[in-house]
C-alpha cells in the first residue's frame, strides 16, 4: 500500500497531465473524443518494427498505427478461430487442395504520408517478413517459410499466398499481430529500406502518429481516413512507459491513466479495486503464457529420462494452482496447448501424462522410484531463473519446495534478464525456468520450441520421434485426428521423453477506470492493441 501511494516524479507527472480525472457513468453508445492515456509497462520499446521484435513493448506502442491483413475477431478476442479481415474484403476459401489463399484487399485505404495502400504494399510486406533480406531479422519468418512457398500480388487489389502444403496453421500464423503492413515505396527504397521502420513510423491504422519521447511517451491522434467509418471513438492516445509496477498502480489509482494492457498481480488488482470501489473493473482471462521447465539433456544426471520425468512427477500442479493464484499472475493447469483451444489435451487426457496425475503421493513414490533407478537419489541442482518477480519468482520459489518432497536439494539462481538469456544459450545450466508466451493461439506452431533443436529450447537433445510426431500434427487437417494427434505429441514431450513440461499457465488481470469502454480482455496481450474500439464515458 504505502508503495502504492508513492508520488511520481515530476517528470511523469507532465507526461501524465492529459488524462481526466472523473470517471463518468456507463452508456452502452460509443462517445467520440477524449484522450486516452495508457500505460506501457517498458522503458522503451527496442524498436519500432513489428517485423523484427517479440515484445509486447513494441505491440502496445505502436499497433495503434498499423494494420494488418487479418485478425482475430475483436469484438471476440477470446476465440482462439474467429479470424476477420483488416485489410482484405473477406477470408477467402482456400483452393489447390487448400494449398492457395487468394485475399482481395480493400480499396480507398490510405497511409499516414497520404500514400494509398494497395495489395503490392502487402504482398512487399510478408514477403519480407518470410523471406527477409540480407541483415534483416524477421522474428517468425522461420515458422513462414516452413508453409509459405511465395507469395505474389497479381494486381493491386489481389495478394495470393501458395503454401507448401494444406495446414491449418495459415490464417492464424497470418493474423499475428506484429505483421504490420508497410509501404512497398519505403522497403524498396534503397536510402530506406526495412531497416527505416525500426525507428519510423508509417501505417494505415486508426491513428495516426505524432511523436516519441524516448522512454517517456508515445503520442497518437484520430486518423480521419480511417478506412473503417466512425472509427476509431478517441481523438487522441498517449501511452506512458513505467517498468516499475508500483508507478502504473498508483498512475490509475491518481487517475493520471487509465489502463494498463499487460496485466497486474491479484494484490494489485484487489487494492485498487478495494480504494476505488465501482470506478475500477477488472477483467480476467487465461493467458496465452506458460510457465515451462526446460532441462539441460546435455548434463548429467538431466540426460536420463528418468530423472527428469521424476522431476516433473513432484510437481502438485493440481493443488498449487489455487494457492499461487491468489499471489501470482498463473492459474490454469495445462500442458503444453495452450487450455481449451480445439487441440488442447482435456483434463482427463491429462491426467494421464506424468506431472498431471491427479494422486499426488502415487506421482511422488514414482518419482522416487525413478530417482533411485537412475542412481539419482542425493539429487542437487539450480533452477536458472530470471529476475522478475510476477510470475517468474514466485514460481521458482514454489518449485523448490515442491522438489523438496521428494527429497531433491534445489537453490534458484536468478539472474537479469540478459544473464538469463546467455546461461540459456551457452547451456550454463541444469534446469530452467523458461514462460514462452504467444499472441495468436496457434498450437501447430506454438508447440515448435518444445522440439529438440528449436532454437527455445535450450537443452534439447536430437530425438527424431518428436518431429515425426509434430510433423504428423502439421500436417493433419482433420480436426479431430490432429487433436488425437496433438495430443500423443504432447504426452511424448511431458511423459515418454520429458524433453520439457508445462507448469502452469499465466492468468490475465486487466484492473482499469471503469470509465473506459469497449475494452474486451483476450488471452493474449499482443492481440486487439489497435485502440479503434476504446471509448471514454466521461
Amino acid at each position: 500500500m504505502k508503495t502504492y501511494r508513492l508520488l511520481m516524479s515530476a517528470g511523469l507527472g507532465l507526461a501524465l497531465a492529459l488524462a481526466a480525472r472523473t470517471p463518468g457513468h456507463a452508456d452502452e453508445t460509443p462517445k467520440h473524443g477524449g484522450t486516452l492515456t495508457y500505460m506501457i509497462p517498458a522503458d522503451a520499446p527496442p524498436s519500432f518494427d513489428g517485423h523484427r521484435e517479440e515484445t509486447y513493448a513494441t505491440i502496445h506502442s505502436v499497433s495503434p498505427f498499423y494494420s494488418t491483413l487479418i485478425r482475430i475477431n475483436p469484438d471476440n478476442p477470446s476465440s482462439a478461430t474467429d479470424f476477420v479481415c483488416d485489410l482484405c474484403t473477406e477470408i477467402p476459401k482456400p483452393t489447390d487442395d487448400g494449398k492457395t489463399y487468394t485475399f482481395k484487399i480493400r480499396t480507398g485505404v490510405t497511409f499516414q504520408d497520404g500514400s494509398p495502400l494497395t495489395a503490392g504494399d502487402v504482398a512487399a510486406s510478408w514477403n519480407e517478413i518470410t523471406f527477409p533480406p540480407d541483415g534483416v531479422i524477421s522474428a517468425r519468418g522461420s515458422d513462414y517459410r516452413d508453409l509459405i512457398d511465395k507469395i505474389e500480388s497479381p494486381d493491386p487489389t489481389t495478394v495470393v499466398f501458395h503454401l507448401k502444403f494444406a495446414t491449418s496453421a495459415i490464417l492464424p500464423a497470418l493474423a499475428d499481430p506484429f505483421a504490420y503492413i508497410y509501404e512497398k515505396r519505403i522497403l524498396d527504397d534503397p536510402s530506406k529500406g526495412p531497416h527505416w521502420y525500426e525507428k519510423n513510423v508509417m501505417g494505415s491504422g486508426p491513428f495516426n502518429f505524432v511523436s516519441y519521447d524516448t522512454g517517456q511517451t508515445i503520442r497518437g491522434t484520430r486518423n480521419p481516413n480511417y478506412y473503417v467509418k466512425g472509427l476509431p471513438y478517441l481523438d487522441n492516445i498517449v501511452g506512458v512507459y513505467a517498468p516499475k509496477e508500483a508507478t502504473r498502480v498508483a498512475a490509475i489509482r491518481s487517475d493520471q491513466a487509465a489502463i494498463e494492457f499487460r496485466g497486474l498481480p491479484p494484490a494489485a488488482a484487489d487494492e485498487l479495486k478495494k480504494d476505488l470501489g465501482d470506478q475500477i473493473t477488472v477483467q480476467e482471462s487465461p493467458w496465452n503464457c506458460g510457465s515451462d521447465l526446460f532441462f539441460n539433456e546435455k548434463k548429467k544426471p538431466f540426460d536420463d529420462p528418468r530423472v527428469r520425468r521424476a522431476l516433473s512427477l513432484a510437481i502438485d500442479r493440481w493443488g498449487g494452482s489455487a494457492a499461487l493464484s491468489k499471489i501470482a499472475i498463473v492459474k490454469k493447469v495445462g500442458g503444453i496447448v495452450f487450455p481449451g483451444s480445439p487441440l488442447a489435451a482435456t483434463d482427463d487426457e491429462l491426467k494421464q501424462m506424468a506431472g498431471f496425475w491427479p494422486d499426488i503421493e502415487k506421482s511422488r513414490a514414482e518419482a522416487k522410484r525413478l530417482l533411485h533407478e537412475a542412481g539419482a537419489d542425493n539429487l542437487s541442482f539450480e533452477l536458472l531463473n530470471r529476475d522478475v518477480d510476477q510470475p517468474y519468482k514466485y514460481v521458482g520459489i514454489w518449485l523448490v519446495d515442491q522438489w523438496s518432497k521428494i527429497g531433491v536439494k534445489v537453490t534458484q539462481k536468478v539472474v537479469p534478464t540478459g544473464p538469463w538469456f546467455a546461461d540459456m544459450r551457452s547451456g550454463d545450466f541444469s534446469v530452467v525456468h523458461y514462460p514462452i508466451c504467444h499472441a495468436v493461439v496457434n498450437p501447430v506452431l506454438d508447440v515448435q520450441p518444445y522440439l529438440p533443436g528449436s532454437q527455445e529450447n535450450m537443452g534439447g537433445a536430437p530425438d527424431p520421434k518428436s518431429t515425426e510426431l509434430y510433423e504428423t500434427v502439421l500436417h493433419e487437417t482433420d480436426p479431430a485426428k490432429q487433436h488425437a494427434d496433438m495430443v500423443a505429441f504432447e504426452k511424448y514431450i511431458m511423459d515418454t521423453a520429458a524433453h520439457a513440461t508445462e507448469v502452469i499457465w499465466w492468468n490475465r488481470i486487466i484492473p482499469y477506470r471503469s470509465y473506459v469502454k469497449g475494452f474486451k480482455i483476450s488471452p493474449s496481450h499482443y492481440i486487439n492493441q489497435d485502440l479503434a474500439r476504446i471509448w471514454l464515458d466521461k
